[in-house]
């Protein structure tokens, strides 16, 4: 708990500073990020990290979360022709290797480039958005409300499993007290934000964040346990990598926007 705490503090404190810098600075943290992530999928699915068909997928994620917006005026493909290109390509890869890529691991290697990708680059987006740093303090406050409100209601007073066989460790009080929690700290934010943010929209957001930021880490447990392995990485002790503690963001984030939840 120590090592964790101590690495959940540094690494929280150098990212919101990046975030607080915000513009290429934020941007280029989270597209490492992203690299790095998708670097720890591919090694779990078994393929060579720095083999040509990973490289594809290293491609995908970078041309998504790049921030073209900062180089060009706009971005010179859509996210949907991006993503298509790359399964194109990465299809491409089975025919070409007379099928010793097989189809399963093309497909998990383009979930990698989707679920990575459109998960990063709304980190980002979200910062460059009118007051994009309360909007994107808002998110990870209520995510990092819920982690900690599920952690130490499902200590405290946690009995019932939540879903032993993905992640035996989660007892649905905790899931419990991590949304209250987490509706709680959207709250806050929003009594203090002059009316940017009414109180009613922010329960909603709250209760996104964390059954939505629930959900996220309960993925991560499930692939995990199918590829039979305890952490994506090792980058951060106590922690695990990058996947383990973005798990909730990179499907937060993504649903937020796409739901339209955020009032911009």
């Amino acid at each position: 708990m120590k090592q964790r705490l101590t690495t959940g503090i540094i690494a929280g404190v150098v990212f919101l500073g990046f975030c607080m810098l915000g513009g290429p600075w934020y941007h280029g943290l989270v597209l490492l990020m992203a690299v790095i992530g998708y670097y720890e999928f591919v090694k779990m699915t078994g393929v060579k990290p720095f083999s040509g068909v990973a490289l594809i997928g290293y491609a995908g994620n970078i041309s998504i979360v790049f921030p073209w917006g900062m180089v060009w005026d706009e971005r010179p493909l859509s996210l949907f022709q991006i993503l298509w290109i790359v399964m194109l390509i990465l299809m491409t890869a089975s025919v070409v290797t007379k099928n010793r890529l097989p189809i399963n691991v093309i497909a998990m290697l383009f979930i990698g480039v989707l679920y990575i990708g459109i998960g990063f680059y709304y980190i980002a987006e979200s910062r460059h958005l009118v007051h994009g740093l309360f909007w994107t303090f808002l998110l990870l406050g209520s995510i990092w409300a819920s982690d900690a409100g599920a952690y130490f209601v499902g200590k405290w007073i946690g009995k019932n499993k939540l879903w032993p066989s993905i992640s035996p460790n989660k007892t649905i009080e905790g899931a419990m007290g991590g949304i209250v929690i987490s509706i709680l700290t959207s709250v806050v934010f929003a009594l203090s934000s002059d009316g940017l943010l009414s109180w009613q929209r922010a329960i909603v957001i709250g209760l996104a964040c964390a059954v939505v930021g629930q959900m996220g880490d309960l993925i991560q447990s499930a692939y995990k346990r199918v590829y039979n392995i305890k952490d994506s990485g090792n980058l951060l002790p106590g922690h695990g990598g990058i996947l383990d503690r973005c798990d909730s963001w990179i499907v937060v984030f993504p649903f937020v926007h796409i739901l339209m939840l955020l009032p911009y």
